[in-house]
């Protein structure tokens, strides 16, 4: 892809749109930027980024077209709603995201996982079996590095393992891994695709553009991912929990098993994995699946399955004051997610959750919040939203936060020893928080507090 000497405009100014500026830059193509964010309110990108030689459009957008851009390139946080984007499409400017950018130059071959819930586990999991196999790896995209900033770093022998969402995927044209894997799809980001076929259809362009001699590793246990498979040319690697598969990953007398081509591996007993939960399971399985697709050998997966303890934000344990297990969950950003937090122990649990919702429903939510909680602390934004849905419940007893200190507080007073407090949302962050990373570690902060604090009888609702 030739980009010397190019027009481009870069619409976003966060984290993946500077990326992709230093990356234009360095390909000396002429660039520009748009943010609806005004330079004083980002001063420093701004600086930076100015510095660079770039032009910057901040607080309002330039027209856009033929005549004066080239390529459009969006970033994944940007609706495709957006001025720039829609003039782009009108007069012919071909947009694409930071991904399909990046995927044009790389050398390695790519394993990319989506998938509502899971990616970020699995996305870890994978690339530390093959970090631990001897591979050079870079693990990027929504996991929180952009692709952009390191793929020209990596050749044929290396490997790249990418978390993408469907944001990312939405912009995709020529997007192909090597091994695709879609670990879920359920209710999610209905406020940005508009309805749940949409979000369906942007999750499966990840297999759009693979070809026969590539992989796509899909949960046969969720009849959405599963159905998939239909219109897919990539060679299907179905992975379940719940049935014994033909061909494909499931378990079977306690062992996690594969069968392909005839054969029968044996890779790892359940009780060697290290991350709890159901859900979890079924990562596991996924990233079993993607390492064999790529090549690696059965010890080798099996070796990483005993030593991954998880990732930070998910299922985290944080400390454990006067016999009650604290858990920090802020990466569970929607109902679901926060569903097989729940399911994940076999204890009563304190839970807090809310935030800012993102156009999906809290009902199921609060049919699970009946079945596995003792007390809610409800918190954020749309926090009242989950406290309504629980009330249709019948649930009681339920107590709104004003701020974290006063939720993790609550929590304190009302959990009994032996139980768990779990911090798992249902909601984003973007109410109160830049991002979950930032919810999560203030919960974990308040949380190491609490153990500074002299014992306390709790009240625990008797």
């Amino acid at each position: 892809m030739q980009l010397q000497g190019k027009r481009i405009l870069v619409v976003g100014a966060g984290k993946s749109g500077q990326a992709v500026c230093e990356f234009l830059v360095e390909k000396k193509a002429l660039v520009s930027l748009t943010d609806a964010s005004s330079s004083e309110q980002i001063p420093d990108v701004a600086k930076a980024l100015s510095d660079r030689g770039i032009t910057l459009f901040l607080g309002e957008y330039p027209q856009v077209t033929r005549e004066d851009y080239n390529l459009l390139v969006v970033s994944p946080g940007v609706p495709l709603t957006v001025p720039p984007v829609e003039q782009a499409r009108k007069a012919g400017v071909p947009v694409m995201g930071e991904l399909e950018l990046a995927y044009r130059f790389a050398r390695a071959p790519v394993v990319a996982i989506t998938g509502t819930n899971g990616k970020t586990t699995t996305t870890s999991l994978l690339g530390q079996m093959f970090q631990e196999a001897g591979y050079r790896t870079l693990v990027a995209g929504n996991i929180g590095l952009p692709l952009i900033q390191e793929v020209e770093k990596y050749s044929a022998q290396d490997r790249i393992v990418a978390e993408v969402s469907s944001f990312q995927l939405e912009t995709s044209q020529t997007f192909a891994p090597r091994v695709s894997v879609i670990l879920n799809i359920t209710p999610d980001h209905l406020d940005r695709h508009g309805s749940m076929e949409e979000y369906v259809r942007a999750k499966a362009r990840i297999l759009a553009h693979q070809g026969p001699d590539d992989w796509a590793v899909l949960n046969y246990d969720d009849p959405l991912t599963r159905n998939l498979a239909g219109n897919c040319s990539a060679r299907v690697l179905f992975f379940s929990t719940r049935h014994i598969l033909e061909s494909g990953i499931f378990i079977q007398e306690d062992q996690i098993v594969l069968r392909d081509k005839g054969r029968q591996l044996e890779i790892a007993k359940l009780q060697t994995l290290r991350i709890p939960g159901a859900h979890n399971l079924e990562n596991a399985l996924a990233a079993v699946g993607a390492g064999y697709a790529i090549g690696l050998a059965p010890e080798e997966i099996a070796r990483t399955l005993a030593s991954f303890a998880g990732v930070a934000h998910r299922l985290e344990y944080v400390a454990t004051v006067n016999g009650v297990r604290y858990i920090n969950d802020s990466k569970g950003t929607n109902p679901d997610a926060a569903m097989k937090a729940l399911e994940a122990y076999d204890v009563p649990i304190v839970l807090i959750a809310g935030g800012k919702n993102k156009g999906v429903s809290f009902t199921e939510f609060a049919g699970k919040i009946k079945e596995r909680v003792r007390v809610l602390i409800t918190v954020g934004l749309h926090g009242g939203q989950i406290e309504a849905a629980a009330r249709e419940q019948n649930f009681d007893p339920i107590y709104p936060a004003r701020d974290y200190a006063e939720a993790v507080q609550l929590a304190h007073r009302y959990a009994r020893p032996g139980e768990v407090v779990l911090l798992s949302p249902a909601c984003t962050s973007w109410d109160m928080f830049k991002n979950f990373e930032e919810r999560g570690e203030l919960f974990k902060k308040l949380v190491l507090e609490l153990k500074e604090q002299p014992a306390t009888v709790t009240d625990g609702l008797e």
